[in-house]
């Protein structure tokens, strides 16, 4: 029996937020991605009603907000106003993209406790606008990599706003409305894996090497490349969190990444159909293929498409094949 314990009472990552400069465009955006109708955003309250604190201090912080059911996780978008937050440090020192990953708690005082007592300080706290509620941002950066939230929710949080794809009129982009995966760059998979692991209360899973280049046949900017690195990949409830130490000998995307962005959320995965396809659609649109190849194991194939610019992410196609 597994004796572990999930440092914050569970494993569930149930959201994943981008902070972006224009909520109106990366809504539209994520419902074509998705195949839903545009959401509309709604603007969090003021501070009497929001009761932000950051860093310490009472701020008048405010976000234009928009939360999208999928089958997985939920996806939050996040456009703050000019007032301190760590939201607008995040846009104003990385820029747009993904700023964290969020688990429903239901002591939050209990597990920000124990998570100060681990080297996690709290970075802002804060009161629900639209139902009963809060939230808290740890400073989880330097050990996992992104921003961990906690949210406390007084009701339930409901997933009624999602249609599935099927029963929609219009159909998703890439034929899925799923985000499977999300992972992240690091320099040391070994501390990156054992941080998340106790953070989930798991076993560690076995590290997996690139394959050999004769099964994996990887282009990285359309010319051949071994593109060696070391891959874990760990299932949690909702979706899997890969974690990727690229070798420094060979060029790959993930290189690259580190290189000139360092540690950090790299890309999300939807698993489709008909790969190329996809591929075509997406490059038709303007997002170019960066780099593509077959699984370690000949199990299936890749591709990462240059899609940062509306998404704010790189997304990356899986496609296994039937055994």
């Amino acid at each position: 029996m597994n004796k572990l314990k999930p440092l914050i009472g569970n494993s569930v990552v149930n959201q994943i937020a981008f902070v972006v400069h224009d909520i109106e465009s990366a809504s539209e955006a994520f419902a074509k991605l998705l195949g839903i109708p545009k959401p509309e955003w709604f603007l969090t309250g003021s501070q009497d009603i929001s009761q932000v604190v950051f860093k310490g201090e009472p701020s008048a912080a405010r976000s234009k907000l928009v939360f999208i059911n999928t089958p997985s996780v939920q996806i939050e978008l996040i456009e703050p106003n000019g007032d301190p937050s760590t939201m607008r440090e995040f846009l104003d020192t990385v820029g747009e993209g993904i700023h964290h990953i969020a688990f429903d708690v239901d002591h939050m005082q209990d597990q920000l406790t124990t998570l100060e007592e681990h080297g996690f300080p709290v970075l802002q706290t804060g009161e629900f606008t639209s139902s009963n509620g809060r939230y808290a941002y740890v400073d989880t950066l330097d050990v996992h990599k992104t921003l961990v939230e906690l949210l406390e929710r007084e009701e339930p949080q409901t997933n009624s706003s999602h249609q599935p794809a099927e029963e929609s009129e219009i159909q998703p982009l890439l034929g899925t409305d799923t985000i499977t995966q999300i992972a992240i760059v690091v320099h040391d998979i070994e501390s990156a894996s054992d941080a998340y692991c106790k953070l989930f209360g798991i076993e560690k899973p076995s590290i997996i090497t690139a394959g050999p280049s004769e099964i994996t046949k990887i282009e990285f900017q359309g010319k051949p490349t071994e593109a060696k690195a070391k891959f874990m990949f760990i299932k949690t409830p909702l979706i899997e969190l890969e974690l990727i130490e690229p070798d420094d000998d060979s060029q790959s995307i993930w290189k690259d990444h580190l290189d000139t962005k360092g540690e950090g959320v790299h890309h999300i995965a939807f698993v489709v159909k008909n790969i190329q396809d996809k591929i075509d659609v997406l490059e038709q649109m303007g997002y170019p293929l960066i780099q593509k190849g077959y699984f370690w194991n000949g199990k299936g194939e890749y591709a990462y498409m240059d899609t940062t610019s509306t998404y704010k992410v790189i997304i990356e196609l899986l496609e296994k094949y039937e055994d």
